[in-house]
Parts: C-alpha cells; sequence; structure tokens
C-alpha cells in the first residue's frame, strides 16, 4: 500500500472516531470499528476485554518473542465548540485529548504490519478503554490481559502538538505520567 493512500486511510478513521466519542468502558462505536478493522487486517481478534476493551493479534514467521502496542480509546466529557465537518455528533462528548488519534494510528500500524511486517513473532494491538479515569488498564489486566496473551513487553505513546511533525522524542525510563487517584486526611488543631 502507498503511503499516500494509508494516510487517506488514517484520515478517514479518525475523523469517524472523532464524530463518535463515548467515555470510559461506553467505547461501543470505537470497539466495534476498531474490531471490523483488524478482522479486514487479517488478525486474529479478541473483543470484551474490560468491557469494550479489543486485543487484535499478528504472528509472523515461528518466533516466540513478542510485543504488545497499545493505544487508548476513550474521549471526555466535554462539550465540542469546534465547528469543522469531523465534530462530535454526541452532546457532551469529545476527543480533546488525542485518543482518537492514538487508536487511528495504533490501526495503521497493524495495518502496515499485516501488509508489510518483516520480523519474527508476535505483535499484540491493545486498544483500552478508559484510560482517562485510570481503570482500563487496571480491569484488563484483573481479566487477564496477561494470562491470556503471552506478551513480553508493552509499548505506547501520546501525542504531542507542539512537537514538529514528522518527529518523536522519547528518553530512557519513564517519560509520560498518569492521573493518580489519593486521599489526604488532616487531622490537628487549626
Amino acid at each position: 500500500m502507498k503511503t499516500k493512500s494509508l494516510h487517506n486511510q488514517l484520515v478517514e478513521w479518525r475523523q469517524d472516531l472523532h464524530m463518535h466519542p463515548q467515555i470510559g468502558f461506553e467505547e461501543e462505536y470505537a470497539s466495534k470499528k476498531v474490531a471490523s478493522l483488524l478482522k479486514d487486517f487479517g488478525l486474529e481478534v479478541y473483543e470484551g476485554i474490560a468491557k469494550t476493551g479489543v486485543v487484535g493479534v499478528l504472528k509472523k514467521g515461528s518466533g516466540n518473542k513478542s510485543i504488545g502496542i497499545r493505544a487508548d480509546m476513550d474521549a471526555l466529557p466535554i462539550h465540542e465548540t469546534n465547528t469543522f465537518s469531523y465534530k462530535s455528533k454526541i452532546q457532551d462528548r469529545m476527543h480533546a485529548c488525542g485518543h482518537d488519534g492514538h487508536t487511528t494510528m495504533l490501526l495503521g500500524a497493524a495495518k502496515h504490519l499485516a501488509e508489510h511486517g518483516n520480523f519474527d513473532g508476535t505483535v499484540y494491538f491493545i486498544f483500552q478503554p478508559d484510560e482517562e479515569n485510570c481503570f482500563g488498564a487496571k480491569t484488563m489486566i484483573e481479566e487477564g490481559l496477561f494470562t491470556k496473551f503471552a506478551i513480553d513487553e508493552v509499548y505506547a505513546m501520546h501525542n504531542i502538538p507542539g512537537m514538529e511533525v514528522g518527529t518523536f522524542a522519547t528518553k530512557k525510563g519513564t517519560i509520560t505520567s498518569s492521573e493518580n487517584l489519593f486521599e489526604i486526611s488532616f487531622e490537628g488543631k487549626g
């Protein structure tokens, strides 16, 4: 597949996902679209992990090494005020954090590797629900993600709109933070 053709498909997929945002554990539109496309690419597909999570499996050769690549699918409870043609069709729901783009990029990687992958092993394409509320990954793990699938390593990414197009950044160790919830109680006079 030529790069321009894949680019056009990526734009189409992302705009479609952007128009149909759903919040954590309600990502049924994205989940169905992802599963359908992965099947079209020839991948083995597992649905309903953590309710709306999807895993696509691509095996090449006879190698036993594997990696997982993960994208998040959920949107935010925000009213979209943009005026472009592909703005959200769902009241008070918006892909304001870029998860429509993350899902699209992982779909593009799955399509490209299914058609042109030159590796010996397995790639697990993990589409995670409910990243924003911090329960999607935990629920997928609790429901057996790493017992059902022999994943050696997992990689993920997050878009950074301020970066120049065509570039990426990384560093050794942890690179992006997550939202963590905790409670502090103070006792005393005052």
